[in-house]
C-alpha cells in the first residue's frame, strides 16, 4: 500500500509557459529544482524567439541532463502553451507555474497529498504572495456573487478553502479532469484577462471543486519584461486586446441581463481612475477600446455557444 501511495505521490508534472523571459526563468526554474519534494517531470513551454546566449546553454545543459522537458512554441498564447502542456505531460496531475516565482513552500507535495487525500477534487489553487502582500490568516469576504463570485478572494490567505474562481501561476490540475472540459479556452488571446475565472467557472458547471491551498505558498516577483501576457498601458490603449477577455467572459457565461450589466459596470470602470481624471483627454480613447471589445467578446461568445457540426 505504501508503495502505490509513493507512486502516486510522484506522479505529477510542473508546467512554466514563458515567453521573453531570461535570468528570471532560470531563477524559478532552480527553485523548482530544489524543493524538496520534486514533480516526475518539469515541462517549460517556451514562446520566447531567441533567448540570451547564457540562458540557451543552461536550458539546452537541463534539458540534457533530464531535469527539464524544454517544449519550444512558436506563436505566443498562454491559454494555447498551458493547453500543449496538458496534452504533453505523462502525469495525472499537472501543476502550472508563472515562469517569475519563488516557492516558499514545499509546493509539489501539498498540491499532491490535497489530491490524493480527496480525490473528488479536479483543481487546487495554491497562495500566490503578490510583491506588495504578505501572507496573512484572512476569510475570503464571499461578498461577490454571480459572475464576480470569488473575483474578491485573497489568494495570499492562509485559509484553506473551496473556491469558484483561480490564479493559473499556483494551479494544480487532475489532467484527466481538465481535458474534459476542453482544457483552457483558447479564444482568450493577447493578455488573456479572465481566462483562469473562465477555467474555473466551467469546472463548477461540470460539477468539480476547486480547493484553495493557503499553505502552498510562493511569491510572484512580477517581472517588469516579459511575460506570456505582456501587453502595454491600458490606460492609454483603443486596442480591444485589454478589454476582450473579460467581455468575453460576460457573455460566455452570464444571462444576456448579467452580462450586459457587467459590461456597462466595466466601461464606467475604466475610465473612472485617478489617471482619466488627470487627462480627460485619455477617456475618449479608452472608452473606443472599451466599445471594440465589448463588440468582440459578444461576438466571440455569440460563436462559442454556436453548436459544431451540422
Amino acid at each position: 500500500m505504501m508503495h502505490d501511495r509513493s507512486n502516486h505521490m510522484s506522479s505529477i508534472t510542473v508546467a512554466i509557459p514563458t515567453f521573453c523571459r531570461e535570468a528570471v526563468l532560470l531563477e524559478t526554474i532552480e527553485h523548482l529544482l530544489s524543493l524538496p519534494t520534486r514533480a516526475q517531470e518539469v515541462l517549460i513551454v517556451d514562446q520566447t524567439p531567441q533567448h540570451d546566449a547564457s540562458t540557451t546553454n543552461r536550458l539546452c545543459r537541463w534539458a540534457e541532463q533530464g531535469s527539464i522537458r524544454w517544449i519550444r512554441l512558436d506563436r505566443p498564447s498562454i491559454t494555447a502553451a498551458m493547453n500543449h502542456a496538458l496534452e504533453m505531460a505523462r502525469t495525472p496531475l499537472v501543476m502550472f507555474m508563472d515562469d517569475d516565482v519563488v516557492p516558499v513552500s514545499d509546493l509539489v507535495k501539498i498540491h499532491q497529498e490535497a489530491h490524493l487525500q480527496d480525490s473528488s477534487l479536479w483543481a487546487t489553487v495554491g497562495q500566490i504572495i503578490q510583491p506588495w502582500q504578505e501572507p496573512s490568516r484572512i476569510e475570503p469576504p464571499r461578498a461577490l456573487k454571480g459572475l464576480q463570485t470569488d473575483f474578491d478572494f485573497p489568494f495570499h490567505s492562509m485559509v484553506e478553502t473551496d473556491v469558484q474562481n483561480a490564479m493559473a501561476g499556483n494551479l494544480c490540475v487532475n489532467r484527466a479532469k481538465a481535458l474534459s472540459i476542453g482544457g483552457f479556452d483558447e479564444t482568450f488571446v493577447g493578455s488573456a484577462y479572465r481566462f483562469e475565472t473562465d477555467f474555473a467557472k466551467r469546472i463548477v458547471k461540470a460539477g468539480g471543486r476547486i480547493r484553495f491551498l493557503g499553505s502552498a505558498g510562493l511569491l510572484h516577483l512580477k517581472a517588469s519584461a516579459g511575460g506570456t501576457r505582456s501587453e502595454g498601458s491600458h490606460l492609454t490603449s483603443a486596442s480591444p486586446a485589454h478589454g476582450f477577455g473579460d467581455y468575453y467572459y460576460a457573455f460566455r457565461h452570464g444571462t444576456a441581463a448579467e452580462a450586459w450589466r457587467y459590461s456597462g459596470r466595466r466601461i464606467i470602470g475604466e475610465v473612472r481612475t485617478r489617471f482619466h481624471l488627470r487627462h480627460p483627454w485619455w477617456i475618449p480613447v479608452k472608452l473606443l477600446g472599451e466599445f471594440r471589445a465589448m463588440v468582440a467578446g459578444f461576438r466571440a461568445a455569440k460563436m462559442s455557444r454556436k453548436p459544431s457540426g451540422g
